[in-house]
């Protein structure tokens, strides 16, 4: 929990300093992919608050009327994050472009070209050289972002390395700490926005033509729209409750069917109650012959080997079968 703390954290000082740096670029220049970015940066920000309230919510005891805890409350907010912050933002990005490339507005690069900022127009002094404003803005963005980035990669990797995860495609497959996966992922599209912003903007200025420069708008735009669209499915599968990995299960399900004095197992359940927080229940049947004060020592045996064999089993209930 301290270590997504720490992430989302980094994340939103990085993000909040970017997101002033690219509107007052794109003040200066009325570049669309500025304006793109900004939408994106000012998203970012409003994701890491979403997120620090999942976080704190998350924190809360179990009290009557939630038994297990409000874990749970990390996956709703990080819904939220790419339901509402990524879409809007994205859809503004992308509506941007395109309004851009089809009403033939001109890009930035112009200096001195008036920008309509809803009731004000703000007109560039004539000695400011737009090229410069964008490239110092999007460095300095690259920099913020690639701190925060390694922050998140950071924690990344510490969770890969205690559950023993080969690859981030696998530690993306088996993680329930959404928030550290969403810090990671927007981090690094962010990057990639960047990169297509600077791509944009240059081309720009090398062929003196905005169609770079707005087509850069809609990329970012669209970029954006998808990973809310992949966020969104993510944190899907953990409200609706979704089990442990079958080869994780399947582990756990050997270490009651082989332990002495257990004959089968009727029914066997895994399913996450918040991040890093899993909860086990089994129907167990147990040999005939044993006395209750021995079957109590084995399902009390087994309850501490499945919560050793993983460090997120945080519930076991074992039921006897008669």
């Amino acid at each position: 929990m301290a270590g997504s703390r720490s992430v989302v954290l980094a994340a939103l000082i990085a993000n909040g300093a970017i997101a002033i740096l690219k509107f007052f670029g794109f003040l200066l220049t009325g570049s669309a992919a500025m304006l793109s970015e900004t939408y994106h940066s000012i998203s970012d920000t409003g994701n890491q608050v979403f997120l620090l309230i999942g976080i704190r919510f998350s924190g809360r005891d179990a009290d009557r009327q939630h038994p297990f805890g409000y874990g749970k409350s990390q996956f709703f907010y990080s819904f939220l994050v790419s339901v509402f912050l990524f879409g809007i933002a994205g859809w503004e990005s992308a509506k941007h472009g395109w309004n851009q490339l089809t009403s033939g507005g001109h890009g930035g690069g112009h200096s001195g070209e008036a920008v309509d900022l809803l009731f004000v127009t703000f007109t560039p002094p004539t000695w400011l050289d737009p090229v410069w404003v964008n490239y110092t803005v999007l460095i300095g963005a690259f920099v913020f972002e690639t701190w925060a980035l390694y922050k998140a990669r950071t924690e990344m990797q510490r969770q890969m390395s205690a559950n023993d995860w080969g690859s981030y495609r696998e530690a993306f497959k088996k993680t329930s700490d959404v928030t550290t996966l969403t810090a990671l992922t927007e981090d690094t599209i962010a990057l990639v926005g960047i990169v297509i912003a600077l791509v944009g903007i240059t081309l720009e200025q090398l062929t003196d033509n905005p169609f770079f420069d707005q087509v850069s708008a809609l990329l970012i735009g669209l970029m954006l729209m998808g990973f809310a669209l992949a966020l969104a499915w993510e944190n899907k599968r953990l409200i609706l409750g979704e089990s442990l990995q079958p080869d994780v299960e399947a582990e756990l399900r050997e270490i009651v069917r082989t332990y002495p004095g257990v004959a089968s197992i009727v029914d066997f359940r895994t399913v996450y109650f918040g991040p890093e927080r899993v909860l086990v229940t089994a129907d167990v049947q147990f040999e005939d012959g044993m006395e209750t004060d021995e079957i109590d020592d084995a399902i009390t045996a087994i309850e501490e080997k499945l919560q050793g064999a993983e460090t997120g089993i945080k519930k076991v209930y074992i039921e006897p079968e008669i």
